[in-house]
């Protein structure tokens, strides 16, 4: 009897993992270049969580610490969907790559223009204050020619002020800044949540500014970028990834708890305790997917006035939400 048992037990244990090796060989696996900011954690919990595999995908995740390197990775098919600062995308498509954007990441107001807490700055009404009363010139920890410049541009024009009012250091890695601002080598640091959460939660920085209050609630920092075969010769693939991130987005919004697990036994963002929470928690509106194109074009004006980008480049020449307005409707 004991023998029966135990040969029933293995037969079911073969059937189970045979069952669940034919399922992961019935998904379509593609590859997604990401950075680390607070707005990628739908595609994290979407892989973690079986939200990808629900809808038929299998999800690699590739980091890249530089988002240039994360563009020149999908112009080159070396990823099939790339989420990025949505401004490398019209640089892309600037030098010829036929990119569509389909979506936001997920998560609004994620860029930050923190301050170093000795300076007693609450907004950026206290930086004008501060410059006209020939305080030190404070140095900025800025991604040039990224979002990440542009909000602190743009937040410095509605003060009246020039953008020499302050010294921008430009930086090409996402974590030097935080380590220049966390040593004390520069004052200002325009990043990303939960890194500029963590500022704050660890070493008393201050928030002057974010991007919802810069341009518009749900003004992008980071979209979903694909290339324009992929978009007309597999739109399903698309429609898939689109409905795993809204899955995931679902389970952030109504379940934090479980969501931060997920992104804890990922190992995704490494920062202090309850500052990944109060990042979520602190987001002007809950996740969804579709941007304010509008505020796209405000940034893209920005960045044609500063020679980035050619003249008369519109937010529509290459953003494609149609898709993830409709997801959205359902």
């Amino acid at each position: 009897m004991k023998r029966s048992i135990t040969s029933l037990a293995v037969s079911c244990i073969i059937t189970l993992g045979g069952a669940q090796t034919a399922a992961a060989e019935n998904l379509t696996r593609v590859t997604a270049g990401h950075l680390i900011a607070l707005d990628m954690a739908p595609l994290f919990v979407a892989k973690e969580s079986g939200c990808f595999a629900k809808y038929g995908l299998e999800v690699d995740t590739r980091f890249f610490a530089n988002p240039g390197d994360n563009s020149a990775a999908l112009a080159g098919g070396a990823i099939d969907f790339s989420t990025n600062p949505f401004t490398l995308a019209f640089f892309a498509a600037n030098s010829g790559v036929p990119i569509r954007v389909v979506s936001a990441a997920g998560g609004w107001g994620v860029m930050e223009v923190v301050a170093d807490g000795d300076l007693g700055l609450n907004s950026m009404e206290d930086l004008r204050d501060h410059i006209a009363a020939n305080g030190p010139r404070l140095r900025a920890a800025v991604l040039q020619g990224d979002t990440l410049e542009l909000i602190l541009v743009a937040e410095l024009e509605r003060m009246g002020l020039d953008t020499d009012a302050v010294e921008f250091v430009y930086f090409d890695d996402l974590l030097a800044m935080v380590e220049s601002f966390r040593s004390g080598n520069t004052d200002i640091l325009s990043h990303i949540k939960p890194y500029t959460s963590d500022m704050v939660a660890s070493r008393g920085a201050t928030v002057i500014t974010n991007n919802a209050e810069a341009w518009a609630t749900k003004a992008p920092n980071t979209v979903v970028s694909v290339l324009e075969s992929t978009l007309q010769e597999r739109p399903e693939l698309v429609e898939g990834y689109l409905r795993g991130l809204r899955c995931a987005a679902d389970i952030i919004n109504n379940d934090l708890p479980t969501a931060l697990s997920y992104l804890e036994d990922g190992n995704y963002f490494r920062v202090s305790e309850g500052a990944l929470e109060q990042a979520f928690n602190t987001a002007p509106a809950p996740i969804s997917f579709d941007p304010d194109i509008e505020s796209v074009q405000r940034v893209l004006d920005d960045l044609e006035g500063l020679g980035y980008i050619k003249p008369g480049t519109t937010a529509d020449s290459i953003f494609r939400t149609a898709m993830i307005k409709a997801l959205e409707q359902e």
